[in-house]
């Protein structure tokens, strides 16, 4: 066909009607999900027999009764339970013990952490965790994973990242126990360990520029690690105040790693927005946390698998013992905290376990204080809060994101219902159903 310009014309006025027609149709898919039980977790109640309009990846209308569009897909969840998709504030997505504690430290480089890290991601989603706060990665692999995730090239979970953990030299962040001959160089920044105000500010910075969603650092000595110390503070009080004045002026909210009663108040007023572990907190510390509005991020499951199978990973007897000694006071101060109105928020530390497991925390966290629907809030609008992602996700709400999960039976009554995960919605994309 000879092509003039009127045909040129209409050419490219049909191309552009069907691609704007093709887009209309990918912009306005619309779903109804018929929810025999809905937890609200803003009021902690259940509804019955709810019905949920979702029109692309937002939530519209949450009613009994709702005018079902003519293109809209049901999904019948009308036998099941229906609450907002889960959220862990505390993980390590992108690796997980691999057998051999010494051949992961020294064998395995970013590139070998980052071959796997979608398997972690995928498992994660999957076990009904539609967010997560990622507190610690290798090489910046959390942030590629990230954004694999944002642009779809990878399945897992809304990822909000800490790059480097930020720790003194011989801290929980560094590596320690072996010769001082023993040279194990990173590029500048790469390693997290900073001593001083000024080279603390400049880690922050660091890894802001690199994509930090927000920033991590070590209050104190930790379990999982060589130094002698399970809880002794290991940055001053000048020197975390400064990490948490500068993870501020760029907008960003700090997460102390802390199990000492000391590290946990000196964190505290410095103005973190959590304590992760908090396994040593005194009473003093729990009540400057509950008038400073500091969330509590407390791993309480981790013990069982710790003492289980850590000795079979080649973990030093040292390492072993410090988890003897802290797990069951960690346990004991979480339910002081719970009893005193502390703010609670759900996180695992997965990665110290296997991911796809988070769920199996929820039992502990009852049987150490908590209501089935305060620790379901924990994993919900309180991780949201802490978060900063409260107008986003959360509870299953209109305006927010089709974040929403189901399982067979009412959580409420049966809070181990949460580990076996049925229904899987992520920004409105279904990722599971079973």
């Amino acid at each position: 066909m000879f092509i003039t310009n009127e045909n040129m014309r209409k050419f490219i006025t049909t191309s552009v009607f069907l691609l704007v027609t093709a887009i209309g149709f990918c912009q306005n898919k619309t779903t109804i999900i018929k929810a025999g039980k809905l937890i609200d977790v803003e009021t902690g109640t259940v509804l019955l027999n709810q019905m949920i309009l979702v029109r692309n990846d937002s939530i519209i209308q949450v009613a009994n009764k709702i005018n079902i569009p003519k293109d809209a897909t049901i999904i019948d969840l009308s036998k099941s339970t229906v609450l907002p998709g889960l959220i862990d504030c505390h993980t390590h997505i992108t690796s997980q013990p691999g057998g051999d504690y010494y051949a992961d430290i020294f064998r395995k480089t970013p590139v070998d952490v980052a071959i796997t890290a979608h398997i972690y991601a995928k498992r994660t989603l999957e076990a009904g965790f539609t967010s997560v706060r990622d507190l610690g990665s290798a090489g910046l692999v959390d942030i590629a994973l990230r954004n694999a995730i944002n642009n779809g090239d990878v399945v897992g979970p809304n990822m909000y990242a800490a790059t480097m953990f930020i720790g003194s030299t011989g801290s929980h962040g560094d590596l320690n126990g072996f010769s001082p001959y023993l040279e194990f160089n990173a590029p500048k920044g790469m390693s997290g360990v900073a001593n001083g105000v000024d080279a603390v500010r400049a880690q922050v910075r660091f890894n802001v520029k690199n994509g930090a969603d927000v920033i991590k650092f070590g209050a104190s000595a930790g379990v999982l690690s060589e130094e002698e110390s399970v809880g002794g503070p290991q940055y001053s009080q000048e020197e975390m105040d400064a990490i948490v004045s500068e993870a501020k002026m760029w907008g960003r909210k700090a997460a102390a790693h802390a199990h000492g009663a000391e590290a946990i108040k000196m964190a505290v007023k410095a103005g973190v927005a959590s304590i992760e572990h908090g396994s040593l907190v005194d009473a003093e510390g729990i009540q400057l946390m509950k008038a400073k509005g500091t969330y509590l991020v407390s791993d309480v499951y981790d013990d069982e698998y710790i003492l289980s199978e850590y000795s079979k990973l080649g973990y030093p007897d040292k390492i072993i013992n410090k988890e003897k000694m802290v797990g069951k006071l960690q346990r004991e101060n979480f339910q002081k905290a719970v009893e005193a109105g502390v703010k609670i928020a759900f996180g695992t530390d997965a990665g110290v376990y296997p991911h796809g497991w988070n769920a199996k925390q929820f039992k502990w966290m009852t049987r150490f204080g908590l209501s089935p629907i305060g620790a379901i809030q924990a994993a919900t609008i309180n991780a949201a809060d802490l978060i900063g992602i409260k107008e986003k996700t959360g509870s299953i709400k209109a305006g927010k994101k089709a974040d929403i999960i189901a399982v067979a039976n009412n959580p409420i009554d049966d809070i181990t219902t949460l580990e076996q995960v049925q229904f899987v919605m992520k920004n409105g994309v279904v990722y599971k159903n079973n």
